[in-house]
């Protein structure tokens, strides 16, 4: 299966400047503002971690349309100041690189988890796997999500 027939999406910007402006997150709360260590404060828009010294933001985000069952909400992070959205490309994220596992769960066309999608993959082999489930006919989308904490990364869609 070759890499190239997935995208990694990252977060809107338009989201992501609203949010950085102060916009309510997924629990109608402003979003946190703190300053990075530089340990581990990745950005769901540029795919970079925040480096020690610059501001970042701790929000929730709902990566879905709207509520219902399957769609979760959890923390995110966020640049505090604006920062260029990761192109949709099939090259694994920076921020991927620097991680030890990560969780992938399939999605169909109705935003409702797939079962039997999900599996802990480490980074070297994400792009395999996502390709894997996205040949499915049932899954509309994937999302990659950290395997020790389950927050949303980013969303990986057919190119």
């Amino acid at each position: 299966m070759k890499t190239a027939s997935i995208k990694f999406v990252s977060l809107p910007t338009a989201i992501v400047r609203a949010l950085q402006s102060g916009a309510p997150d997924a629990n109608g709360q402003a979003p946190e503002r703190h300053i990075s260590d530089g340990d581990g404060i990745p950005c769901r828009h540029c795919q970079q971690d925040v480096a020690a010294g610059d501001a970042y933001l701790i929000l929730n985000y709902r990566p879905f349309p709207a509520p219902q069952p399957y769609a979760e909400t959890g923390p995110i992070f966020l640049h505090a100041d604006a920062c260029p959205r990761y192109p949709e490309v099939a090259d694994l994220p920076p921020v991927f690189a620097v991680r030890k596992l990560f969780l992938l769960k399939g999605y169909n066309a109705h935003d409702r988890i797939v079962y039997g999608t999900g599996t802990l993959v480490p980074p070297a082999e994400l792009n395999e796997a996502a390709v894997k489930i996205l040949a499915r006919d049932d899954i509309a989308y994937v999302h990659a999500r950290s395997a020790y904490n389950n927050c949303f990364q980013c969303r990986i869609e057919r190119a």
